[in-house]
């Protein structure tokens, strides 16, 4: 598996090994796996996927909630699919909960309830997501001092668990691991200049508007009945684009406040990175999968 930061050049750098072995992609990005949210995921064009078989991409409809416990059975499934192939199965992106989900087992945690969800919405609407940080810190201190006050997608995944059950985050997070039916082997491609990485980040960003992530989200939302609470809309770039299209912010705050938030997404990506054990620098893998390919049937 490659992980790395968005924007790090890891679609680049499976293309480049899959036009030199027999690879398969198979996507690790909880945004890609949503039909018609193409320009806004960095989705690999037509022509990279008629040249490269990729999986799990485009497999949910944007008002699905794909999970990370449907990603690893998805994720199986497929490598074993590729595996019987006689392909070398490249795992490949940057939702790093899908990585820990597949090498470590999952959570024993609720599903979403979206009307808890919609009152933790309105509470924040009204006090402000440090004020609901505050009253996490009051039940569960171990969560809230691992979630900084402003990061309003996990405290209200972590106040809602409270408020479904009874029981805390933190107590709830023991993770089962079930033996994968093949080897899983990480790789991580993490940028020595984190400057050049912000300047890749509004490069790229700069090219989704111009290819037309507002347009994009405005037919999205005319097919589709949408809202702010799914997965799909709280993607980085597609929440902005959201407020633009509400009329709440303007198109130049648009771009700052996508770039900002992607920023944001790398700087969680390379503090997970960080903390998960046993990835090998991605300049190792091209060796690896040379000698994986060349192994006797």
């Amino acid at each position: 598996m490659l992980l790395g930061p968005t924007a790090s050049g890891k679609s680049a750098l499976a293309m480049k090994l899959a036009a030199e072995l027999p690879i398969e992609i198979v996507s690790v990005d909880s945004a890609q796996v949503y039909r018609g949210m193409d320009v806004g995921t960095a989705k690999p064009s037509t022509a990279e996927r008629r040249a490269v078989p990729h999986h799990l991409i485009d497999i949910a409809q944007p008002t699905e909630r794909y999970s990370a416990g449907r990603f690893r059975a998805d994720a199986i499934r497929v490598v074993l699919e590729v595996l019987a192939r006689r392909k070398i199965p490249l795992l490949v992106g940057g939702t790093m909960l899908y990585y820990r989900a597949l090498a470590s087992g999952l959570d024993a945690l609720p599903e979403a309830d979206p009307a808890i969800r919609a009152r933790i919405d309105q509470e924040a609407a009204r006090k402000g997501w440090p004020a609901l940080h505050a009253e996490l810190a009051g039940v569960d201190p171990a969560a809230a001092a691992r979630i900084k006050p402003g990061d309003a997608q996990r405290i209200q995944r972590a106040l809602e668990v409270w408020r479904a059950t009874g029981k805390t985050l933190s107590s709830l997070q023991v993770a089962t691991a079930p033996a994968l039916p093949f080897e899983l082997r990480g790789f991580a491609l993490v940028p020595e200049d984190r400057a050049d990485l912000h300047r890749r980040i509004a490069a790229r960003f700069d090219a989704m508007l111009r290819e037309g992530l507002i347009e994009e989200l405005r037919g999205l939302r005319e097919r589709h009945a949408l809202s702010t609470d799914l997965p799909s809309m709280r993607a980085v770039g597609y929440r902005q684009a959201w407020e633009f299209l509400e009329g709440r912010i303007t198109q130049a705050e648009l771009r700052e406040k996508g770039i900002a938030a992607t920023r944001q997404l790398a700087k969680r990506q390379l503090t997970w990175l960080r903390s998960l054990p046993g990835l090998a620098p991605a300049a190792t893998l091209a060796g690896i999968l040379s000698r994986a390919s060349a192994r006797p049937a």
